[in-house]
Protein backbone atom coordinates (compact mmCIF):
# COMPACT_ATOMS: atom_id res chain seq x y z
CA UNK A 1 0.00 0.00 0.00
CA UNK A 2 1.42 3.48 -0.98
CA UNK A 3 1.96 6.18 1.00
CA UNK A 4 -0.91 8.33 0.08
CA UNK A 5 -3.33 5.25 0.78
CA UNK A 6 -1.95 5.10 4.50
CA UNK A 7 -3.15 8.71 5.01
CA UNK A 8 -5.85 8.87 3.63
CA UNK A 9 -7.28 5.56 4.82
CA UNK A 10 -5.70 6.89 8.87
CA UNK A 11 -7.76 10.31 7.56
CA UNK A 12 -11.07 8.56 7.34
CA UNK A 13 -13.58 10.11 4.65
CA UNK A 14 -13.35 13.64 3.44
CA UNK A 15 -16.47 14.47 5.37
CA UNK A 16 -13.67 13.75 8.75
CA UNK A 17 -11.27 15.45 7.20
CA UNK A 18 -13.08 18.43 6.49
CA UNK A 19 -14.59 18.09 10.31
CA UNK A 20 -11.06 18.59 11.54
CA UNK A 21 -10.15 21.16 9.77
CA UNK A 22 -13.29 23.05 11.30
CA UNK A 23 -12.90 25.17 14.08
CA UNK A 24 -13.66 23.32 17.38
CA UNK A 25 -17.03 25.54 17.98
CA UNK A 26 -18.55 24.93 14.71
CA UNK A 27 -17.34 20.91 14.74
CA UNK A 28 -19.87 20.64 17.83
CA UNK A 29 -22.65 22.02 16.11
CA UNK A 30 -22.72 19.61 13.08
CA UNK A 31 -24.66 17.14 12.29
CA UNK A 32 -22.98 13.84 13.01
CA UNK A 33 -22.29 11.93 9.82
CA UNK A 34 -24.61 9.01 8.11
CA UNK A 35 -23.36 5.73 9.31
CA UNK A 36 -24.56 2.95 6.68
CA UNK A 37 -27.00 0.79 7.32
CA UNK A 38 -25.70 -2.34 7.15
CA UNK A 39 -27.69 -5.18 5.01
CA UNK A 40 -28.67 -8.54 5.68
CA UNK A 41 -27.32 -11.42 3.63
CA UNK A 42 -30.77 -10.78 0.95
CA UNK A 43 -29.86 -6.73 0.57
CA UNK A 44 -32.95 -6.06 2.34
CA UNK A 45 -31.70 -3.62 5.53
CA UNK A 46 -31.72 -4.80 9.07
CA UNK A 47 -34.01 -2.92 11.30
CA UNK A 48 -34.03 -1.82 14.57
CA UNK A 49 -35.81 -3.08 17.65
CA UNK A 50 -38.48 0.14 17.39
CA UNK A 51 -38.76 -0.31 13.76
CA UNK A 52 -39.76 -3.80 14.25
CA UNK A 53 -42.56 -2.65 16.88
CA UNK A 54 -43.36 -0.21 14.79
CA UNK A 55 -44.18 -2.09 11.84
CA UNK A 56 -45.61 -4.91 13.20
CA UNK A 57 -48.31 -2.83 14.69
CA UNK A 58 -48.92 -0.54 11.99
CA UNK A 59 -51.23 -1.02 10.01
CA UNK A 60 -53.25 -2.94 12.02
CA UNK A 61 -54.74 -5.71 11.58
CA UNK A 62 -58.18 -6.50 12.85
CA UNK A 63 -60.25 -9.74 12.25
CA UNK A 64 -64.36 -9.56 11.94
CA UNK A 65 -64.67 -11.03 15.45
CA UNK A 66 -62.18 -8.43 16.92
CA UNK A 67 -64.23 -5.61 15.19
CA UNK A 68 -67.67 -7.34 16.66
CA UNK A 69 -66.05 -7.31 20.41
CA UNK A 70 -65.23 -3.78 20.02
CA UNK A 71 -68.44 -2.68 18.70
CA UNK A 72 -70.09 -4.07 21.58
CA UNK A 73 -67.64 -2.84 24.24
CA UNK A 74 -68.39 0.60 22.77
CA UNK A 75 -72.00 0.08 23.10
CA UNK A 76 -71.72 -0.83 26.71
CA UNK A 77 -69.71 1.79 27.22
CA UNK A 78 -71.67 4.28 25.63
CA UNK A 79 -74.75 2.87 27.41
CA UNK A 80 -73.25 3.21 31.00
CA UNK A 81 -72.04 6.50 30.24
CA UNK A 82 -75.44 7.67 29.14
CA UNK A 83 -77.01 6.32 32.60
CA UNK A 84 -74.37 7.32 34.52
CA UNK A 85 -75.26 10.87 33.19
CA UNK A 86 -79.11 10.46 33.46
CA UNK A 87 -78.84 9.42 37.01
CA UNK A 88 -76.55 12.64 37.52
CA UNK A 89 -78.68 15.32 36.02
CA UNK A 90 -81.68 13.68 37.76
CA UNK A 91 -80.17 13.61 40.95
CA UNK A 92 -78.80 17.30 40.52
CA UNK A 93 -82.24 18.06 39.84
CA UNK A 94 -83.28 17.23 42.97
CA UNK A 95 -80.58 18.59 44.74
CA UNK A 96 -81.14 22.01 43.26
CA UNK A 97 -85.02 21.55 43.83
CA UNK A 98 -86.63 23.81 46.38
CA UNK A 99 -87.85 22.36 49.72
CA UNK A 100 -91.62 23.16 48.98
CA UNK A 101 -91.07 21.12 45.62
CA UNK A 102 -89.74 18.17 47.42
CA UNK A 103 -92.16 18.15 49.71
CA UNK A 104 -94.33 17.77 46.49
CA UNK A 105 -92.76 15.21 45.01
CA UNK A 106 -92.85 13.72 48.30
CA UNK A 107 -96.58 13.49 48.49
CA UNK A 108 -97.21 12.55 44.85
CA UNK A 109 -94.99 9.61 45.14
CA UNK A 110 -96.93 8.72 48.71
CA UNK A 111 -100.51 9.22 46.64
CA UNK A 112 -99.31 6.92 44.11
CA UNK A 113 -98.15 3.92 46.41
CA UNK A 114 -101.70 4.32 48.30
CA UNK A 115 -103.61 4.42 44.84
CA UNK A 116 -101.17 1.11 44.26
CA UNK A 117 -101.72 -0.47 47.28
CA UNK A 118 -105.60 -0.24 47.07
CA UNK A 119 -105.50 -1.70 43.26
CA UNK A 120 -103.65 -4.62 45.21
CA UNK A 121 -106.03 -5.30 47.39
CA UNK A 122 -109.11 -4.90 45.33
CA UNK A 123 -106.95 -7.84 43.02
CA UNK A 124 -107.30 -9.56 45.59
CA UNK A 125 -110.58 -9.29 46.81
CA UNK A 126 -111.87 -10.30 43.75
CA UNK A 127 -109.71 -13.60 43.92
CA UNK A 128 -110.95 -14.09 47.01
CA UNK A 129 -114.22 -13.33 46.14
CA UNK A 130 -113.64 -15.99 42.66
CA UNK A 131 -112.61 -18.25 44.90
CA UNK A 132 -115.52 -18.91 46.97
CA UNK A 133 -117.69 -18.46 44.43
CA UNK A 134 -115.91 -21.42 43.13
CA UNK A 135 -116.47 -23.07 46.20
CA UNK A 136 -119.78 -22.86 46.89
CA UNK A 137 -120.98 -23.38 42.78
CA UNK A 138 -118.59 -26.71 43.51
CA UNK A 139 -120.58 -27.45 46.89
CA UNK A 140 -124.29 -26.45 45.11
CA UNK A 141 -123.44 -29.24 42.50
CA UNK A 142 -122.15 -31.75 44.94
CA UNK A 143 -125.38 -30.85 46.50
CA UNK A 144 -128.28 -30.81 43.65
CA UNK A 145 -126.15 -34.28 42.67
CA UNK A 146 -127.19 -35.59 46.19
CA UNK A 147 -130.18 -34.33 45.79
CA UNK A 148 -131.05 -35.80 42.34
CA UNK A 149 -130.03 -39.43 44.06
CA UNK A 150 -132.80 -39.14 46.56
CA UNK A 151 -135.21 -37.63 44.09
CA UNK A 152 -134.04 -41.02 42.16
CA UNK A 153 -134.44 -43.52 44.88
CA UNK A 154 -138.25 -41.71 45.70
CA UNK A 155 -138.77 -42.23 41.92
CA UNK A 156 -137.45 -45.83 41.30
CA UNK A 157 -135.30 -44.32 38.91
CA UNK A 158 -131.95 -45.07 40.34
CA UNK A 159 -130.95 -48.55 42.97
CA UNK A 160 -130.73 -48.12 46.69
CA UNK A 161 -129.25 -50.24 49.54
CA UNK A 162 -128.98 -49.94 52.88
CA UNK A 163 -130.49 -51.69 56.44
CA UNK A 164 -133.61 -52.85 56.24
CA UNK A 165 -135.99 -55.94 56.59
CA UNK A 166 -137.22 -58.86 54.10
CA UNK A 167 -140.73 -59.64 54.11
CA UNK A 168 -141.87 -63.06 52.92
CA UNK A 169 -145.55 -64.10 52.52
CA UNK A 170 -146.47 -67.61 51.41
CA UNK A 171 -150.02 -68.03 49.99
CA UNK A 172 -150.29 -71.87 49.39
CA UNK A 173 -154.26 -71.37 49.64
CA UNK A 174 -154.58 -68.44 47.45
CA UNK A 175 -156.02 -66.54 49.87
CA UNK A 176 -153.80 -63.50 50.03
CA UNK A 177 -155.35 -60.86 47.67
CA UNK A 178 -153.94 -57.54 46.09
CA UNK A 179 -155.74 -55.36 49.62
CA UNK A 180 -153.78 -57.03 52.07
CA UNK A 181 -150.37 -56.62 50.49
CA UNK A 182 -151.30 -53.01 49.38
CA UNK A 183 -152.06 -52.50 53.51
CA UNK A 184 -148.40 -54.15 54.29
CA UNK A 185 -147.14 -51.63 51.59
CA UNK A 186 -148.74 -48.90 53.31
CA UNK A 187 -147.79 -50.01 56.75
CA UNK A 188 -144.51 -50.22 56.02
CA UNK A 189 -143.98 -46.71 54.08
CA UNK A 190 -145.63 -45.63 57.37
CA UNK A 191 -142.88 -46.91 59.53
CA UNK A 192 -139.84 -45.12 57.68
CA UNK A 193 -139.77 -47.11 54.16
CA UNK A 194 -137.29 -45.10 51.94
CA UNK A 195 -137.34 -48.11 49.32
CA UNK A 196 -139.80 -51.07 48.26
CA UNK A 197 -139.56 -53.54 45.92
CA UNK A 198 -142.30 -56.45 45.59
CA UNK A 199 -141.04 -59.61 43.56
CA UNK A 200 -138.87 -57.21 40.74
CA UNK A 201 -141.32 -55.14 40.82
CA UNK A 202 -140.50 -51.33 42.21
CA UNK A 203 -143.27 -49.64 44.69
CA UNK A 204 -143.06 -45.74 43.90
CA UNK A 205 -145.58 -42.99 44.75
CA UNK A 206 -148.62 -43.90 41.95
CA UNK A 207 -147.97 -47.91 42.50
CA UNK A 208 -151.38 -49.60 42.16
CA UNK A 209 -152.48 -53.28 42.70
CA UNK A 210 -154.87 -55.32 41.54
CA UNK A 211 -156.20 -59.09 41.72
CA UNK A 212 -155.59 -61.23 38.44
CA UNK A 213 -156.09 -65.06 37.95
CA UNK A 214 -154.22 -67.19 40.94
CA UNK A 215 -151.87 -64.19 41.87
CA UNK A 216 -151.55 -60.13 42.52
CA UNK A 217 -150.67 -57.26 39.60
CA UNK A 218 -148.46 -54.71 40.83
CA UNK A 219 -148.32 -51.77 38.24
CA UNK A 220 -149.65 -53.97 35.84
CA UNK A 221 -147.22 -56.45 36.27
CA UNK A 222 -148.35 -59.95 37.94
CA UNK A 223 -146.61 -61.42 40.55
CA UNK A 224 -147.34 -64.87 41.83
CA UNK A 225 -146.63 -66.40 45.57
CA UNK A 226 -144.31 -66.55 47.60
CA UNK A 227 -144.58 -62.74 47.18
CA UNK A 228 -141.23 -61.08 48.81
CA UNK A 229 -140.71 -57.63 49.95
CA UNK A 230 -137.16 -55.96 49.53
CA UNK A 231 -137.37 -52.80 51.85
CA UNK A 232 -135.08 -50.13 52.98
CA UNK A 233 -135.18 -48.78 56.39
CA UNK A 234 -134.64 -49.27 59.97
CA UNK A 235 -135.34 -52.29 60.98
CA UNK A 236 -136.08 -51.44 64.36
CA UNK A 237 -139.18 -49.62 63.32
CA UNK A 238 -140.42 -51.73 60.34
CA UNK A 239 -140.66 -55.06 62.17
CA UNK A 240 -142.49 -53.72 65.03
CA UNK A 241 -145.30 -51.85 62.56
CA UNK A 242 -145.94 -55.26 60.73
CA UNK A 243 -146.57 -57.07 63.82
CA UNK A 244 -148.78 -54.84 65.82
CA UNK A 245 -151.90 -56.63 67.35
CA UNK A 246 -154.40 -56.60 64.48
CA UNK A 247 -151.70 -55.70 62.22
CA UNK A 248 -150.52 -56.95 58.68
CA UNK A 249 -149.10 -60.25 60.25
CA UNK A 250 -152.00 -61.61 61.87
CA UNK A 251 -154.51 -60.79 59.07
CA UNK A 252 -151.93 -62.52 56.78
CA UNK A 253 -151.84 -65.46 59.13
CA UNK A 254 -155.59 -65.46 59.69
CA UNK A 255 -155.78 -66.19 55.68
CA UNK A 256 -153.57 -69.08 56.38
CA UNK A 257 -151.01 -67.58 54.76
CA UNK A 258 -147.06 -67.83 56.22
CA UNK A 259 -145.12 -64.77 57.15
CA UNK A 260 -142.04 -64.48 57.76
CA UNK A 261 -139.49 -61.44 59.04
CA UNK A 262 -135.99 -60.99 58.03
CA UNK A 263 -133.89 -58.05 59.67
CA UNK A 264 -130.67 -57.46 57.59
CA UNK A 265 -127.71 -54.60 57.47
CA UNK A 266 -128.00 -54.43 53.71
CA UNK A 267 -130.86 -54.77 51.38
CA UNK A 268 -130.41 -54.16 47.63
CA UNK A 269 -133.53 -52.69 45.76
CA UNK A 270 -132.61 -52.69 42.18
CA UNK A 271 -135.56 -52.49 40.40
CA UNK A 272 -135.84 -49.25 38.39
CA UNK A 273 -139.07 -47.53 36.64
CA UNK A 274 -138.44 -45.56 33.89
CA UNK A 275 -137.99 -41.96 34.12
CA UNK A 276 -141.62 -40.39 32.83
CA UNK A 277 -141.86 -37.15 31.66
CA UNK A 278 -145.21 -35.00 32.88
CA UNK A 279 -147.12 -33.66 30.34
CA UNK A 280 -148.15 -30.65 31.79
CA UNK A 281 -146.03 -29.87 34.98
CA UNK A 282 -143.46 -27.85 34.58
CA UNK A 283 -140.69 -26.78 37.38
CA UNK A 284 -141.68 -22.69 38.70
CA UNK A 285 -138.06 -22.17 39.27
Amino acid sequence: MSNDDEASTASGTPENRLRKELPEEIRATAPAPKVPEEKEAGGEPTLTGRQRLVKGLWPPRVSRAQLIVALLLFGLGFGLAVQVASNSDSGSALRGARQEDLVRILDELDSRTQRLEDEKQGLEDQRTELENSSDQAEEARKQTVEREKQLGILAGTVAAQGPGITLTINDSKGTVEADMLLDAIQELRAAGAEAIQVNGVRVVASTYLTDSDKGVSVDGNKITQPYRFKVIGKSQDLEPALNIPGGVVQTLEKEQATVTVEPSTKIVVDALRPAKQPDYARSSQ
